[in-house]
């Protein structure tokens, strides 16, 4: 292998300047992101999504009373919205579970969550596979999905064990925990330990990774924000005001709650973790890690399917009802993964 020999031109060339084409190009086309909301009725999971982004893009899919029917199955709504700032385009799809740990019986309540992630990871495959796939694939993987935890100082439900372990295995999760006001400051951090313990001792695959390519400034970052995991998080995307100045936050009989205010809540820190240090680290995570595991698999099946041509793919990947035509008119499903 032959070295590498780096010299400095004598005269200025210009190349430089491909990092301000690419910005160019980027800020033209805008940037997608996908986030999840998943967890019971009634933790605020629409208000935290609007105060994350400072805009009106979630509206509750919950009970407003206890009169209200519960949903039968949890259910996975979308709305995509164009969010511009300093000239900077988000396309950002919000997703909804209204119904999820709603029931008596909550058993498999996350199953349509993970149909649902594997078959946008198996569109975009099909897609990709296509003889002539367009230019830019719409992208619509779930990059990030914040998993609420109800704030009452125990262990995880076995609901949350299971559903946490599914959608870990194949989507980033950022676990958070839901009006953490009700909790004193001393039960917080009592409570935010056990948590911890709990994902160690369940070995979830919690969102920041490991990686050895990132360098010493961002391993440390990680180890900040994972020492803050599972985020005590306080949302409102209403305006009061507290001594003399407009903020978020809610006035309550014991007091007012500014949700920007570290020492009352930690929505700051998620904020800043989502949108200004690893946003793009999200998508680029989904990409490579979760999405490049299943098209992986999907493959491999394909082309032990293509050496056996008596072999049904659909035994192959372990289910068929859930089949969906690749470009060979060879059946593919998100099951394998």
């Amino acid at each position: 292998m032959s070295e590498e020999h780096i010299v400095q031109p004598k005269k200025y060339v210009g190349f430089d300047t491909i990092t301000t084409q690419i910005e160019n190009r980027l800020l033209k086309r805008g940037f997608q992101f996908n986030i999840m909301a998943v967890g019971r009725s009634g933790l605020g999971k629409s208000t935290l999504l609007n105060t994350l982004f400072s805009s009106p893009l979630a509206q509750s899919h919950g009970r407003r009373s206890v009169n209200e029917p519960i949903e039968k199955t949890t259910e996975v709504k979308i709305s995509d919205h164009v969010l511009v700032e300093n000239n900077v385009r988000l396309n950002i799809n919000v997703i909804d579970t209204p119904g999820f740990g709603d029931q008596i019986n909550n058993e498999k309540c996350w199953e349509p969550l993970v149909k649902y992630i594997k078959e946008q990871h198996s569109q975009y495959l099909r897609k990709e596979l296509t003889a002539q796939r367009e230019r830019q694939i719409q992208d619509t993987r779930v990059h990030c999905i914040l998993y609420f935890i109800q704030p009452n100082g125990e262990k995880l439900k076995q609901l949350d064990i299971q559903a946490l372990k599914k959608l870990s295995e194949i989507a980033n999760v950022v676990p958070i925990i839901a009006k953490s006001d009700s909790l004193t400051l001393d039960e917080r951090a009592e409570f935010k330990k056990l948590l911890q313990n709990e994902f160690i001792k369940y070995n979830f695959n919690i969102y920041p990774y490991d990686s050895e390519d990132l360098y010493e400034d961002e391993r440390q970052l990680n180890e900040d924000i994972k020492s803050l995991i599972p985020f005590a998080i306080v949302g409102s995307d209403r305006e009061i005001q507290v001594n003399g100045e407009l903020v978020k936050g809610r006035k309550t009989k014991w007091g007012a709650i500014n949700v920007e205010d570290v020492s009352q809540c930690e929505f700051v820190f998620l904020r800043d973790f989502l949108t200004r240090t690893h946003l793009q680290d999200l998508i680029e995570t989904t990409s490579l890690v979760h999405y490049e595991t299943f098209r992986l698999k999907q493959l491999i099946a394909l082309k032990e399917n293509a050496s056996n041509p008596n072999r049904q793919l659909g035994a192959t990947l372990g289910s068929s009802n859930q089949q969906a035509q690749v470009p060979n008119g060879t059946h593919n499903t998100a099951a394998a993964y």
